[in-house]
């Protein structure tokens, strides 16, 4: 297998062009590439500028999780910690967790912060929304959102070989001019991600009640048990800022 390490984006795709495929940080294909074969060409963004970001507004989609520090908000810095062991989190990256897993677990932190992506496509750059990312997998640069005014994340403890553990995200976004400020939630339940939004005061239970009537509303009790407090402590400036 040639490893193809572009340090610009006309490299990049360059190499789309080619056929090779995306490495990530290995964690997920490696053992997968063990068994069926490995491919011919593949491409890392490791050394590549605009898939290093990290800030209060972005991540690069080459950034290894445990980069992923106090510089981003702390809902994606807290999803980022609770993945896997310390060696994983040394190797696996923000692109290769969001496009390459089934899990998915920075996925919930990324929908609560309204990130957009960034991609490669083989006519260049492009910018799309997460269902568009997660649906056609196209080669991830970079996530960018507007910093949130608080956020919180939970993952509850899995068992061993067991369904994935449910993780709840949720960030409050400040309003347009003349406007409440958005509440942002995002659960994992199983494998499937659900998302929900609404307009927001400082009134908690009623928050909740408009959470109740969107696509959160058959979401089990023990997830409710999660949302109800996390919800509380963002709207009443004790979530995780």
């Amino acid at each position: 297998m040639l490893l193809r390490l572009p340090t610009s984006v006309t490299e990049a795709q360059e190499c789309l062009a080619e056929g090779a495929v995306p490495v990530g940080g290995a964690t997920l294909v490696w053992a997968a590439w063990q068994r069926d074969g490995f491919p011919e060409l593949a491409v890392s963004l490791r050394q590549l500028p605009e898939a290093n970001v990290l800030g209060r507004q972005t991540v690069g989609a080459a950034v290894v999780l445990h980069r992923i520090d106090e510089r981003v908000p702390d809902v994606l810095r807290l999803a980022a910690a609770t993945i896997g062991t310390g060696a994983v989190r040394r190797t696996a990256t923000v692109g290769g967790n969001i496009v390459g897993s089934t899990l998915r677990c920075l996925l919930p932190a990324a929908l609560v912060l309204d990130a957009r992506a960034t991609v490669l496509e083989p006519d260049g750059l492009q910018e799309t929304d997460l269902t568009e990312l997660v649906a056609k997998r196209p080669l991830l640069l970079s996530l960018r959102w507007r910093e949130p005014i608080a956020s919180a994340y939970r993952k509850l403890p899995g068992e061993a070989g067991g369904p994935p553990p449910l993780v709840v995200a949720s960030a409050l976004h400040a309003g347009e001019p003349d406007e409440p400020a958005r509440l942002r939630i995002a659960v994992r339940d199983g494998y499937d991600v659900l998302g929900a939004d609404t307009a927001c005061g400082t009134d908690a239970e009623e928050t909740l009640g408009a959470l109740r009537a969107t696509a959160l509303r058959d979401l089990p009790a023990a997830a409710w048990d999660v949302v109800g407090p996390q919800v509380t402590g963002l709207l009443t400036g004790h979530g995780n800022h």
